[in-house]
């Protein structure tokens, strides 16, 4: 269905256009020097030592499992409010995904949560930075350090957020073993498809990079293999419009970040509405979407409708992983035995409204007069 106001836009200008046309115009359309430009770009923007460009944030869970050796059996604790790569990753390494429960603020995992879901079998913890806001790393990294587990940050909706005190905040990504990122076109910036691995450990940067490349060692030949890999190379051409994209980076989030606090002031006075806090304690917000919570005795579905007829589209983020059919089903996703009352009672009610950088404070009047006219008509 075509929306004149749709959820989300990438934001494409003529130094992308340039620089994706530049090199078509080269021999190298993979494993060119964009590569190794676009990782430098991200790693000296995280202030991390390394940065491992990848095909899709999917792949670079999958990747960054495997790098620290987790495998059959063990246990990843994991957010149920999140996208579903985040738990299928987890089964593809062979290990288990434990669902915890989130924080009603932040949406993102509850430290108390995660320490009374680990086990003897736990390996990892993956901290996904919800929409991103900032997860409570501190509180996660100490229980990290306490069992013995690695810290898989899942930053692909949180480029350029920031958590920690204003004279020592770092970005997210900065904080666990190792750290994803997502540049699908919904997101902050985009690649088309693509994402990265940040990395602090030389040893865990070398095997991303085998891994990423059908197992090649570095220096060894096209059909020389140390290991079994995988085809999840980021192409130049993508390289190319994501190290223009991430030159952009602070003029992109401003837009966003502007956005919201019109959304914010726009829909104040709709009756049993919840928006999304604009500022939070020790973190500073990498605006990925704009979604509000729904009053109790609202239907969601019909409040879409009444937007759908308007043009305008909206989204569910996020349906619990947990309550899906190939998670339930799944003999070893760990979901059954899942009580997740809160992250359950939030999702319900969640509704994401139209967001992307170039919207229009117009655009924005109409979606917010579309939804008051569905919710007082659903009340």
């Amino acid at each position: 269905m075509s929306f004149r106001i749709p959820l989300s836009a990438p934001d494409i200008g003529d130094a992308e256009i340039a620089a994706v046309t530049a090199v078509l115009r080269t021999p190298h359309l993979s494993l060119g020097p964009e590569l190794p430009a676009f990782e430098a770009a991200m790693a000296a923007y995280h202030s991390v030592p390394d940065a491992v460009a990848v095909s899709s944030g999917t792949a670079g869970l999958h990747l960054a499992l495997l790098t620290l050796g987790v495998g059959a059996g063990e246990e990843v604790i994991v957010p149920s409010f999140a996208f579903a790569a985040v738990a299928s990753t987890v089964l593809q390494v062979g290990a288990v995904p434990v669902f915890a429960e989130i924080d009603p603020i932040t949406l993102n995992l509850d430290p108390a949560s995660v320490e009374a879901a680990i086990t003897l079998r736990s390996r990892a913890i993956v901290a996904v930075h919800t929409f991103g806001v900032p997860a409570e790393m501190d509180a996660l990294n100490s229980i990290c350090r306490r069992h013995g587990l690695a810290l898989i940050e899942d930053a692909c909706e949180a480029i350029g957020a920031q958590f920690g005190d204003p004279s020592s905040a770092r970005r997210a990504g900065s904080f666990g073993d190792l750290a994803v990122l997502g540049f699908y076109p919904n997101k902050q910036m985009t690649t088309g498809e693509g994402g990265a691995v940040l990395c602090s450990d030389p040893a865990h940067a070398a095997r991303l990079r085998s891994l990423r490349n059908q197992g090649r060692s570095p220096g060894g030949g096209w059909l020389d293999h140390a290991e079994p890999g995988y085809n999840y190379r980021l192409s130049e051409l993508a390289c190319a419009l994501g190290r223009v994209q991430l030159s952009r980076i602070d003029e992109m989030l401003a837009l966003r970040r502007a956005a919201a606090y019109r959304y914010d002031a726009m829909l104040d006075r709709i009756p049993g509405l919840e928006r999304p806090p604009l500022t939070l304690p020790r973190r500073i917000v990498s605006w990925f979407v704009y979604v509000v919570r729904l009053p109790e005795s609202v239907d969601r579905e019909r409040v879409q409708a009444c937007l759908a007829l308007d043009g305008i589209a909206s989204g569910h983020y996020f349906a619990p992983i947990h309550l899906q059919p190939a998670w339930r089903s799944h003999p070893s996703a760990g979901a059954a035995s899942a009580r997740l009352t809160l992250t359950e009672s939030i999702a319900r009610r969640t509704l994401a409204l139209p967001f992307f950088n170039r919207i229009s404070a117009c655009q924005q009047e109409d979606v917010a007069a579309s939804l008051k006219k569905a919710v007082l008509a659903a009340i």
